[in-house]
């Protein structure tokens, strides 16, 4: 049975353009109405919603977004989000409010369609029982089964995505990949596809979960000009921080 996608777009010929370019190979919907999205995901359960994140009443879309996250049903539930906007800062709100990947318009079908096909490897590959049900790295715990990291002084929930690079940064501690590599690796989109500007979010977001300072990072640090990397830590790390 093909895979459902919900697509949800107030024009609906950008709509339909996407639509022609994901069939046959996936069954899609389409609502024009943010508002309609709730009501979509609860007639079916899509595998995967592409999502506008500008609607003629305003950011309609990031609110939903929000909507679907907090509801267990459609929480792991993977979220393209696509904008004519294509600042920095809109990125941030929309990975912020839930979304796992961002594209902007206009944009090439071949990317749509390569971009929804990884997506969806992603999500099939978090869903495989676990092989271990933890990973440790110096102070750093990651729960394999509760999507839960822990530190010396707190435990918070990770999101599907922050979980997958959290997992793959610490299956390979004191390791350093590139933004490339990780978009390649945790992501599975090939070379070219998909922005720096995805890691580097990303990374932001787990870092304000994880870090003490999240300014002066410990359990997930940049390498300059090289990479990111999540290295042993020890209780002095820990120390030096907090006391600068």
């Amino acid at each position: 049975m093909a895979q459902d996608i919900l697509i949800v777009d107030d024009d609906r010929m950008v709509a339909e353009a996407m639509q022609r370019a994901l069939e046959p190979d996936f069954e899609v919907r389409i609502v024009t109405e943010a508002s309609a999205a709730l009501e979509a995901c609860q007639q079916k359960r899509p595998d995967l919603i592409i999502m506008d994140t500008v609607f003629p009443d305003g950011r309609a879309g990031l609110e939903v977004i929000t909507q679907l996250r907090d509801n267990e049903a459609t929480a792991d539930v993977p979220i393209l989000s696509v904008s004519g906007w294509d600042e920095i800062e809109d990125k941030e709100d929309t990975y912020l409010s839930g979304s796992d990947d961002f594209l902007s318009k206009p944009f090439q079908q071949r990317e749509l369609q390569l971009k929804v096909k990884a997506l969806l490897r992603r999500v099939a590959r978090t869903h495989r029982p676990a092989v271990v049900e933890s990973l440790q790295v110096g102070l750093l715990n990651l729960n394999a089964k509760t999507y839960e990291i822990t530190t010396e002084s707190k435990r918070v929930l990770l999101t599907p995505v922050e979980f997958e690079l959290m997992r793959f940064l610490m299956s390979n501690p004191d390791q350093v990949f590139s933004a490339d590599q990780l978009l390649q690796r945790v992501w599975g989109y090939p070379p070219g596809i998909g922005m720096p500007d995805l890691v580097r979010v990303h990374v932001k977001n787990v870092r304000e979960k994880i870090e003490p300072n999240p300014r002066k990072p410990i359990y997930l640090r940049n390498v300059l000009r090289r990479g990111y990397m999540v290295p042993t830590t020890s209780a002095e790390d820990v120390e030096r921080v907090t006391a600068a």
